[in-house]
């Protein structure tokens, strides 16, 4: 890709939620997956699995399990991307190898195995012209689609994705200046003045200020706190999470 269409993409770049009628092939999905597998990984120890759903008796199942999102009823497929152990401790005991990774640490680096797999199936997709989402309810109810994909021990679903051919535009979204985010050096001191500043722009982007509308609150961060990340829905599906894992011995 040159340089020019490689920084437009990254510059344009949106999630989309709703998708064309028309079918993603396996053939497609598998080569998109395969390509992404030259992701980084732990130690190349690749821990991570990916289970793709593309047939609609099972997306029945599954799209409830998101809450019904716009994007997991319209996508032809979704990609839930695993935290894995499993295959890899079966191996090593196969190899005369005593794997020691049923702990919280071997659980962080199978999680970021599979996100970075997870960022690059949504690149390589995009770059092939299709449309992802993330469904953010991956761990929300991770039990669940544990039980309903036959998850064994050591494997938890840590990321998925809704993907289609896109149907209409995406919609426009905003994003914090660079300097909120980047710092050469040791992390910065914002002030409370500087807080708000950086903030302004997402407080101000017309979506956004329809949503403190509609809520009937008073700023945009109450939207957060106080209708889409309450702390009662937080506190319940963080030990939900923490059983799962448990169940997984990965505690």
């Amino acid at each position: 890709m040159e340089n020019q269409n490689f920084d437009k993409y990254f510059a344009e770049r949106h999630s989309y939620r709703t998708f064309d009628e028309k079918p993603v092939s396996r053939e497609v999905i598998s080569d998109i997956i395969r390509l992404a597998m030259r992701a980084p990984t732990t130690g190349n120890m690749q821990l991570y699995s990916v289970l793709v759903c593309d047939q609609e008796e099972m997306l029945m199942k599954l799209r409830p399990l998101h809450f019904n999102q716009p994007a997991s009823k319209n996508a032809k497929a979704i990609i839930t991307v695993c935290a894995d152990f499993n295959r890899f401790a079966r191996w090593c005991r196969l190899s005369n190898a005593d794997p020691g990774y049923e702990n919280f640490l071997s659980f962080t680096s199978a999680m970021l195995d599979a996100t970075i797999l997870a960022q690059q199936i949504t690149t390589i997709a995009e770059m092939k012209g299709l449309g992802t989402c993330y469904l953010g309810t991956a761990t929300y109810n991770a039990d669940k689609i544990s039980e309903l994909l036959g998850l064994p021990e050591m494997v938890v679903p840590v990321a998925c994705l809704a993907i289609g051919w896109p149907a209409g535009e995406a919609e426009e979204t905003e994003r914090l200046p660079l300097e909120a985010v980047c710092t050469f050096g040791r992390y910065p001191e914002f002030s409370d003045d500087d807080i708000l500043r950086l903030y302004e722009a997402k407080d101000k982007f017309p979506a956004n200020s329809k949503y403190v509308e509609e809520n009937g609150k008073q700023s945009l961060a109450q939207v957060f706190t106080d209708v889409r990340y309450p702390k009662a829905m937080n506190e319940e599906f963080s030990a939900k999470f923490l059983q799962l894992l448990k169940e997984k011995k990965f505690l």
